[in-house]
């Protein structure tokens, strides 16, 4: 990384924020897709998280390595934001008919519908976890950032990170040995090492595109 582009960014550096989304805008939107289960809402989202960004430029550190777990602490704030508004307005659109579907046969938007109903198998049974554990193994399992990385995104001490994803890690399983989702394969992680910059896991690719 070039050393003088956090300064870039923190001063508002349009050109750096242009740098910014090209190399990380498809990482930050597989996570809110993988949060959302639903490819317009991550849309959305990844655009809000680049707004949030850019209104918060003011905070970034000028020394430091990727921005990447700053842009998905963003991510999960908007993410917690647009699931509160859910929940207040879920019985009045639980009320609403439901809108007529309509055939499409195009390659890729079958794609994506297939790419939902995994996400939305995995989200059943990540909603039995508590929040701080779907965060971490979000970060750490999906998005594949180290004990660091997550610390960081997250605003918590590392050792949190690590009781969180090695907790996290053994309710999944148990959760997916009682087959609470059909035919939902258990995800394969490796552990990490004493080396916080290893990596936690390797992400997994298979919900987003």
């Amino acid at each position: 990384m070039d050393p003088g582009f956090r300064a870039r960014v923190r001063g508002g550096d349009e050109g750096a924020f242009n740098v910014l989304f090209r190399e990380h805008g498809k990482a930050v939107y597989n996570h809110c897709f993988r949060l959302a289960g639903d490819w317009a809402t991550a849309e959305d989202c990844t655009s809000l998280v680049f707004l949030e960004a850019w209104r918060l430029r003011h905070k970034v550190d000028p020394e430091g390595g990727s921005l990447l777990p700053w842009l998905l602490g963003i991510a999960h704030h908007v993410m917690h934001r647009r699931w509160r508004v859910t929940r207040r307005h879920q019985a009045l659109m639980e009320r609403m008919p439901a809108p007529e579907l309509l055939p499409d046969f195009a390659d890729e938007l079958v794609g994506r519908l297939e790419d939902q109903e995994l996400i939305a198998a995995v989200k059943q049974v990540m909603d039995r976890l508590s929040r701080g554990d779907r965060e971490v193994l979000a970060l750490c399992v999906w998005a594949g950032l180290d004990y660091a990385g997550a610390a960081e995104a997250l605003g918590v001490p590392v050792g949190t990170v690590r009781s969180r994803l090695s907790r996290a890690r053994r309710r999944l399983e148990k959760l997916a040995r009682k087959n609470l989702v059909p035919n939902l394969e258990p995800v394969a992680v490796e552990r990490q090492t004493a080396d916080d910059r290893t990596e936690a896991v390797k992400p997994n690719e298979r919900g987003a595109r």
